[in-house]
């Protein structure tokens, strides 16, 4: 297994931005930069044996300093909403940017997807590793607490991207890490033809804005059951109020179980590639969200146009508005205390 590190370019201020690649013994490559801390790119083989990347993104910096839909990137303080960009804890009302019509989301204007990380290779992984590390300062984007957090790429002989978050602050503080990387396991223009499963009995409806309502609802008799595979275009044009206000599948499904170690969340085939993503976490939930908002207007790897659904995205993570929400399992980190999250992305063809 190796590690390769080479030049990304630089930003505006001139501060060089640097990419690494991770290789298995299988040939398996992960590129990782240290802008946003993204997943640049994530070569797989298909039935045939040849690879091909199977994230969306671009092949040069100047993409990612913009606007670009959160390709592959780390999300934090706080993936996904917070209703109306304000929360309470202990005592104080926190107001946050409202960069989501009426709501926060995802860590804010400056989030963690925009900021530039430490890295160097880990020689304590189990297999080839990359450790990369942030000081978030309190008071950014609202925040409270200098929260110092640590995210650890390792690609796997067994073919899995693994996600190993940690966090630790000073004073008590929300957070809610997860990645926000989009699949397409095949050459297709979208991915209404991939299969998806989810192993969950309920999901979280939302209102209009996308913010939970409270409730934990049966995905039974819903667009929203995948407890068998089922096409993602089989039913996402159905006039389902969930469906119709997020333009598609933007929620969360409620993940059984204990969450102490890695439990499976999704599973992803892609009939016309054979390549099978299998996915597990330690969260209650994750967030199945099918490209709804792209819309051609971004060109990426290779000069293709990203049109709606071209990808999608599992994104393994805390509920949505917990912190205003207090049914939902806390989001509260306090010093003295360490915040744990791992993700496995698993590989393999059929």
């Amino acid at each position: 297994m190796t590690i390769t590190e080479q030049p990304f370019g630089r930003t505006a201020d001139g501060t060089a931005i640097l990419c690494y690649t991770l290789t298995n013994r299988q040939g398996l490559a992960a590129a990782i930069m240290t802008y946003g801390g993204i997943l640049v790119a994530l070569r797989t083989p298909d039935r045939r044996g040849q690879l091909a990347d199977v994230t969306l993104g671009f092949d040069t910096l100047a993409p990612y300093l913009r606007d670009h839909a959160y390709f592959g990137a780390l999300i934090g303080r706080y993936g996904n909403r917070i209703a109306h960009g304000t929360f309470p804890l202990a005592g104080q009302t926190y107001h946050l940017a409202r960069n989501n019509g009426p709501n926060h989301l995802h860590g804010g204007l400056g989030g963690f997807d925009k900021r530039i990380w430490q890295a160097q290779p880990d020689p304590a992984g189990d297999g080839a590793s990359l450790r990369l590390t942030y000081l978030s300062r309190a008071g950014e984007e609202g925040f409270p607490g200098n929260l110092q957090v640590t995210v650890v790429y390792t690609l796997t002989d067994a073919n899995a991207l693994r996600l190993d978050y940690s966090a630790t602050t000073d004073q008590a503080t929300v957070i809610n890490l997860t990645n926000h990387t989009y699949f397409n396991l095949g050459a297709t223009p979208d991915i209404l033809g991939h299969a998806l499963q989810l192993p969950a009995d309920r999901f979280l409806p939302v209102d209009a804005t996308l913010i939970p309502t409270g409730a934990l609802a049966p995905v039974v008799g819903t667009p929203l059951d995948f407890r068998r595979p089922t096409a993602i275009g089989a039913r996402i044009h159905a006039a389902d109020p969930q469906l119709l206000r997020a333009g598609g599948y933007d929620h969360t499904w409620v993940l059984d179980g204990p969450g102490s170690e890695p439990r499976p969340a999704a599973q992803v085939y892609d009939p016309s590639s054979g390549r099978v993503l299998d996915v597990s976490t330690t969260q209650p939930g994750v967030q199945f969200y099918s490209g709804n908002m792209l819309d051609g207007t971004l060109t990426g790897k290779a000069g293709r146009r990203y049109s709606k659904h071209s990808g999608l995205c599992l994104e393994a993570q805390h509920f949505p508005d917990s912190p205003n929400q207090p049914q939902f399992p806390s989001t509260v980190l306090a010093p003295g205390a360490t915040y744990r999250q791992t993700t496995l992305y698993q590989f393999s063809v059929r």
